[in-house]
């Protein structure tokens, strides 16, 4: 037997450590885990939780994290608890076999962490290898985990007292573990290193950010901020610059570092027309979430959403055509912060003082797309989650804005927001952005064309929007333009708008008076 750094099983079945690719794939079908597609994907199921479960998400509160932690936002359980639960966990997986994944979250060596996954799913297993960053057999027989993650999606707590449900995933950064049952939705694996790292980086210096990230021919740097669904790897997959990754990633003194060496696309109505570098991807290796398969001729369906909206491919970062191998690059030129706008209210693009950077950042709004969470329903929530990533944060939003707006100012970094959502009216009258004036606007965005080009101030947001964009109608730049009914634009607007300062109420004894007053004009 051997030890698991503290686990100690004593295991009734088999133990397997760090198998390859393929034999995750055989292990998964031949355990009744998934299904290959037609082109070689594995086809896995995550059942009644079809994303992620925001009420089961906790932290550990104890001495060392009473002080530190954001509680407002993070949901808080005792020590006591987590350890009953975790002892109860690790004897359900002494009864199953046992896949242990041990990985790298961040690509820059300087701040790299040692992460093990120990999960009775081989398809978990296989998502966290083609996730995070894969160590060489060297690195592996060397590899001492910093932290661990305890998977047991087919546990049930025997004792519910203190939890929301049957599923916990929890953190428990005192003594570096995260714990995850009762949810088979296996972003919460990615998810949890993620607060870990939002967690540890800030001390460091490093700014944590949930994001995407590009890299042109002459090293300019694009960032790409937004929630699930308002096209991050979308857009940042283009042919023309190298990806650097898809989702999280670190700014520090050195440059941009992807903590992730994968890509966990939304594929719903997936088109190898509009998306080709993420349809070609779905190969031998990834792993598709909650899709509609043709059973005799193993055809994945991306316009089926019977099972959910939140279909999703996880494949490795090398699948796409010249991403940038190491994850590493310099610092960023271009920042987007892309939003979903369902009152269809926000212009296609605009320009941001770095103030006002802060304000939006801090702000993060976009429209929850059905599916990205369990229990939303088919239509769009209007939504301000804070630096485009709240569930995430267990530090104080003001600590990664300060951290942000010194990066802007040390690198003289534009920041644009750009509206992926509705024209023409809200959500259900009006239409969806098309993506092909959006990849115009993000390119003409990332060249630096619009940096010192003519704008126009709108007067109820206060930013300033640009008069012209190349392949873009210009009556698509003015949103009041495109709606049949310029007062009832006038009336969405203001009351967006109000939406806006009511949020920020909160943020207001955290910012300097130019981040307070960087907001709409009420």
């Amino acid at each position: 037997m051997r030890d698991l750094d503290g686990l100690h099983f004593e295991p009734q079945k088999d133990i397997f450590f760090n198998p390859p690719v393929a034999a995750l794939v055989e292990h998964a079908i031949s355990r009744g885990e998934g299904t290959l597609s037609s082109t070689g994907a594995l086809v896995a199921r995550t059942f009644e939780r079809t994303g992620r479960s925001p009420k089961d998400k906790f932290v550990v509160r104890d001495a060392k994290t009473d002080p530190k932690v954001w509680w407002e936002q993070n949901q808080e359980t005792s020590p006591e608890l987590f350890e009953e639960l975790w002892q109860q966990a690790s004897h359900h997986l002494e009864q199953t076999d046992v896949f242990v994944t041990d990985s790298w979250a961040c690509a820059d060596p300087d701040h790299r962490l040692g992460v093990r996954l120990v999960s009775e799913l081989a398809w978990h297993s296989l998502f966290a290898r083609q996730l995070f960053r894969r160590p060489t057999p060297d690195e592996l027989d060397t590899f001492t985990p910093e932290w661990t993650v305890l998977g047991a999606p087919n546990f049930k707590a025997r004792n519910t007292d203190g939890l929301n449900s049957s599923a916990f995933v929890a953190v428990d950064f005192t003594n570096t573990r995260v714990l995850i049952i009762g949810t088979h939705y296996a972003g919460e694996i990615k998810k949890s290193i993620f607060t870990v790292l939002n967690y540890l980086l800030p001390g460091r210096g490093v700014l944590p950010m949930h994001c995407s990230a590009n890299v042109g021919v002459d090293g300019d740097v694009a960032l790409f901020f937004g929630l699930s669904g308002t096209g991050k790897t979308t857009l940042s997959a283009d042919p023309e610059r190298s990806l650097i990754g898809d989702d999280e990633h670190g700014w520090s003194d050195s440059g941009v570092f992807n903590f992730e060496g994968g890509c966990y696309a939304k594929c719903i109505r997936l088109s190898p027309h509009k998306e080709p570098q993420i349809f070609d991807a779905i190969r031998f290796g990834a792993v598709v979430e909650n899709v509609v398969v043709d059973p005799e001729t193993a055809q994945v369906n991306y316009d089926d959403d019977s099972i959910t909206e939140n279909t999703r491919a996880a494949y490795p970062l090398d699948f796409i055509p010249g991403a940038t191998p190491s994850g590493m690059a310099g610092h960023a030129k271009t920042i987007i912060f892309l939003t979903a706008d369902a009152f269809g209210v926000l212009p296609p693009i605009a320009k941001l003082t770095h103030a006002q950077a802060a304000y939006h950042f801090l702000s993060g709004f976009t429209s929850k797309l059905a599916g990205t969470e369990a229990g939303l329903g088919d239509e769009p929530e209007a939504t301000f989650s804070t630096c485009f990533g709240a569930p995430f944060l267990p530090l104080h939003p003001s600590v990664y804005a300060k951290m942000l707006v010194q990066k802007l100012d040390e690198h003289d970094s534009n920041v644009y927001l750009v509206n992926t959502g509705w024209s023409g009216g809200p959500y259900g009258i009006g239409s969806r952005i098309d993506l092909a004036a959006t990849r115009a606007i993000v390119a003409a965005a990332v060249s630096g064309k619009l940096s010192d080009a003519p704008t126009r101030t709108d007067p109820i947001f206060n930013i300033e929007v640009p008069l012209e964009v190349e392949g873009v109608p210009p009556k698509t730049l003015t949103p009041r333009d495109t709606w049949d009914d310029p007062a009832a634009y006038d009336a969405s607007a203001k009351e967006l708008a109000s939406k806006f300062e009511e949020n920020f109420e909160k943020f207001r004894d955290h910012v300097s008076p130019e981040v307070r007053d960087a907001g709409p004009s009420l």
